[in-house]
């Protein structure tokens, strides 16, 4: 195992800082993303013996017998699924990438495996979805990536295996075996359905996956793909819910924040994104409607990119292949508002201010040495008069996104004044850009 080790760690010195920001530049640039988490747990949409707060954990909580849990394959039809549609729908939102679940942690491909039948071939539906995705992207424009499991729930080598798992052997599992598995279905998805734009691994934290195993996967699927971006759950850095490698073990190229955004960003040259669901639950569940404001939504958006972060908003379908109508109303909405404020999202770098008492922003450097600031205004001043404190820079012009209101300044020294319309021109987030001399 030590060759392995030392030849993973080679390859990872082998790239400097400049290729790596070069790899990562469409990552950095295009901050919106859509998450789709898709599998035969959408057959029970959440329900079973009464409860209703199930999704894609399914198998994991309600401790069903694996043999049991199959059966639902035979009910998954996504007769109803078009990709084009799908993918129409994520771009219309100004989402750029799309991450669908090629294996979530029970083990089901949402593809046609040659090397299982626990995949769409246990389905009757006789398509395979990703190869339906990858062309529809490709015509769309849209880069294509792929969740993959560490973890496996269903496979009989994945080391800690559950006593519920009544289709395993009684031999005893073996992780090796299992790795070769993962590693051939990863190459059946980078092979057939690529290039593609993100690995996005989870399932790591179990006791099988170590350190070693994480590095050598990283560097095993960059070897089919140099250009791959990689999420940091390959490795064993990631510390809960926040994300964010600590410590040893780290291995990967951003941080995967879940359900938060961090109170600051991380400053140049640290990558992150923050996946969050649109309700509460990833996968689809019928009960579920404590859905998010689009208002929310298209503020968390801001909030990422204020912080130098993109946003990966889910959408869990169900089992016929739809959106649930709520996520189709919210992705349109965004999409309105993107049409308008795009250019204060895509390509920005973070905030320059510490705090707003009234917002975010986020910033572009122009060529010609002026810098673009977009002033993200939540709280809309009732009398027109914002302040942007501390800002000391010559101010070439300000206007309005989406408006040909007037928007006048003046420098004072507490900062520039603003002279804003008295209502605001849309209630989701305003936006105010500001031409400056020079970095603020």
């Amino acid at each position: 195992m030590a060759s392995v080790v030392l030849c993973a760690t080679a390859v990872h010195a082998q790239e400097t800082p400049a290729q790596k920001a070069e790899r990562m530049a469409w990552f950095n640039n295009d901050r919106f993303g859509l998450f789709i988490h898709w599998g035969v747990y959408s057959v029970p949409a959440g329900e079973w013996q009464g409860k209703t707060n199930y999704g894609e954990w399914f198998l994991e909580e309600t401790k069903m017998p694996v043999s049991q849990y199959m059966q639902y394959a035979k009910e998954f039809n996504p007769v109803r699924f078009d990709a084009r549609q799908w993918v129409r729908m994520a771009k219309d939102a100004g989402m750029k990438y799309i991450v669908i679940t090629s294996k979530h942690h029970d083990g089901f491909g949402i593809f046609r495996s040659n090397l299982t039948d626990w995949c769409m071939k246990a389905t009757p539906f006789p398509r395979d979805p990703l190869a339906e995705l990858a062309a529809a992207c490709r015509v769309e424009g849209l880069r294509l990536c792929f969740y993959h499991s560490i973890m496996d729930w269903h496979h009989p080598d994945w080391e800690t295996r559950r006593a519920w798992n009544d289709t395993a052997p009684a031999t005893p599992p073996d992780m090796e075996r299992y790795i070769r598995f993962m590693k051939g279905q990863l190459k059946e998805l980078i092979t057939r359905y690529g290039p593609l734009g993100i690995l996005w691994f989870d399932g790591e934290w179990e006791k099988p996956w170590t350190v070693e195993r994480g590095r050598d996967l990283y560097n095993y699927v960059r070897s089919l793909q140099p250009d791959i971006i990689i999420n940091n759950r390959v490795g064993k850095g990631r510390a809960g819910m926040d994300g964010m490698d600590k410590g040893a073990g780290g291995v990967g190229d951003y941080g995967t924040p879940e359900q938060e955004i961090p109170a600051t960003g991380f400053g140049p040259g640290v990558y992150w994104e923050s996946c969050m669901t649109m309700n509460n639950h990833w996968g689809y569940n019928k009960h579920d409607q404590n859905w998010k404001s689009t208002r929310t939504l298209v503020r968390n958006l801001i909030d990422c990119a204020s912080k130098g972060g993109n946003y990966l908003l889910n959408v869990g379908p169900t089992s016929e292949g739809l959106f649930p109508e709520p996520s189709v109303q919210r992705l349109a909405e965004i999409g309105r508002w993107m049409k308008v404020h795009h250019e204060a999202i895509y390509g920005t770098s973070a905030s320059p201010f510490k705090h707003l008492p009234w917002g975010r922003c986020t910033q572009k450097a122009a060529p010609d040495s002026t810098t673009r600031l977009y002033l993200h205004v939540f709280d809309w001043p009732a009398d027109g008069n914002l302040l942007v404190p501390g800002l000391k820079n010559s101010v070439d012009s300000a206007a309005l996104l989406g408006s040909d209101a007037t928007v006048r300044f003046a420098q004072t020294p507490e900062g520039v004044a603003l002279t804003l319309p008295r209502v605001a021109p849309d209630a989701l987030s305003s936006t105010v850009l500001l031409k400056i001399q020079g970095k603020p």
